[in-house]
């Protein structure tokens, strides 16, 4: 019996040599997951080192003035875990995904990239995962500059133009709105410490005023 060819098949449709070129590698993609993450969980860590030196008044009721902020490293800690995990729980649902992909869909997918690669006039260039590098900067520049400037601008302005340069990181287009916000937030978190906690947060260039 003679057995004809799937014409279907897409050894078929291509040829008897058939490669199909890897995709991102699981590193790439862990490693774009893992970069807020790693930001909030550093930006965490300097909120914890704060709090280890700075100098509590003897006899300080409770809360005092390392309660406040201990909440909020323990948040971001938090948060940085959810964030990773979920971007594990992302890269191995992908990898599975495309483990159980037929041949059909392989090549169907394939030919899909190539025809998407095609049309932007890189057909031949290799497709990567990259981290935004414009955005990283934005968000980890902007804590540096908050935390050499923030005795000097005092909480009020530091802290606005913190929230402001990480939502222009994630890519806010609306900057006067964002500004805006970063003010009314900082203005309430500074009210909210020197009245609930009776802790004065630096005041900078205002406090002259």
């Amino acid at each position: 019996m003679t057995h004809h060819a799937n014409p279907t098949a897409a050894s078929a449709v291509i040829g008897g040599d058939l490669t199909f070129a890897a995709g991102p590698s699981k590193t790439a993609t862990l490693l774009k997951g893992l970069t807020m993450p790693l930001v909030i969980a550093a930006f965490a860590t300097y909120l914890v080192f704060g709090i280890f030196t700075m100098k509590v008044p003897e006899g300080a009721d409770f809360p005092g003035p390392q309660f406040f902020p201990g909440l909020i490293a323990a948040g971001l800690y938090l948060f940085a875990v959810l964030l990773a995990v979920g971007a594990v729980r992302e890269m191995r649902a992908t990898a599975a995904s495309a483990s159980t992909m037929t041949e059909e869909e392989l090549l169907a997918r394939a030919l899909a990239d190539d025809e998407a690669l095609a049309a932007a006039g890189a057909a031949d260039a290799p497709r990567k995962v990259r981290v935004d590098v414009k955005s990283f900067a934005w968000v980890v520049g902007s804590f540096l500059v908050f935390s050499l400037t923030l005795d000097l601008l005092g909480w009020v302005i530091a802290a606005a133009l913190l929230f402001w340069c990480v939502a222009r990181g994630f890519g806010s287009t609306k900057p006067v709105a964002s500004l805006v916000v970063g003010f009314t937030l900082s203005s309430l978190a500074y009210i909210a410490f020197d009245m609930a906690l009776g802790m004065s947060l630096p005041s900078g260039i205002l406090g002259g005023i």
